[in-house]
């Protein structure tokens, strides 16, 4: 018996079995690659925090960002990242798997008054501190996050920044080198206040040779995402300062 496929009923039950067989295609594809896939994000991790603290393969080209690779990055991550540190109120603690924790969720716990951990990393290089705190913020557009690297003074030695879905030449520069190499030498600190770096329009210092004034130039056409990397980094160290008033040189 012929099968009319002219009628509509034929066409909802095609569509219906495919359906089904395409999302259990994916279902399958997911549930196997999901350890790759986790395994790909930690390494990412790794990678950002070795990033900020000045880990990383770039050259004297000063337009390319270049990251420790995957196949070596754990064992940098091993060597250079000496202790990793849980605050959850008053109270620190060392946990090896501290840049697991997903920022985005404690944020949101913190938002809610319920409890929230706040990871931070201890790193060494050249007999050299570095404390890598982990940011969380808002673009234009969608999130943005990344990393800054402090050191006991309160001057940043290196920062990385990444995002969803900023604009592509405008507010997606924020992951460029040169607009992350600006924020090396800058203090997060005015006076005793932890002011943070504000991404500033006019500011009169387009090198960036002033380093006590907590600004750098700005992304040319990309002033909300500016905005949210300045709201970023002054919430980020202020949800630390107290852990970092500890080990601040005053």
């Amino acid at each position: 018996m012929a099968i009319n496929t002219d009628k509509n009923s034929y066409t909802v039950i095609f569509a219906a079995v495919m359906v089904v067989i395409v999302g259990s295609i994916l279902a399958f594809l997911a549930s196997a690659l999901r350890p790759n896939i986790a395994e790909n994000e930690r390494f990412e991790k790794q990678q950002n925090i070795l990033y900020a603290m000045g880990v990383n393969e770039n050259g004297d080209d000063t337009g390319s960002v270049n990251f420790i690779p995957t196949d070596k990055v754990e064992s940098e991550f091993t060597s250079y990242i000496k202790e990793q540190l849980v605050i959850e109120g008053d109270k620190t603690t060392s946990d090896k798997e501290a840049y697991l924790i997903d920022l985005k969720k404690q944020l949101a716990a913190k938002k809610k008054g319920e409890a929230y951990k706040l990871p931070l990393f201890i790193g060494e290089k050249d007999n050299k501190k570095f404390y890598i705190i982990p940011m969380y913020g808002k673009g234009l557009w969608d999130a943005i996050w990344g990393f800054v690297a402090l050191d006991d003074t309160m001057t940043v030695q290196g920062v990385y920044f990444d995002h969803k879905g900023e604009t592509p030449g405008l507010g997606a520069n924020i992951k460029m080198r040169y607009f992350m190499d600006d924020f090396a030498g800058e203090t997060i600190l005015d006076g005793t206040r932890y002011a943070g770096i504000s991404v500033a329009k006019g500011n009169n210092d387009p090198l960036n040779k002033t380093k006590d004034d907590n600004e750098v130039d700005a992304l040319a056409g990309a002033t909300i995402t500016g905005n949210g990397v300045s709201a970023m980094i002054k919430e980020s160290v202020n949800l630390y300062k107290d852990y970092l008033e500890t080990i601040r040189v005053k």
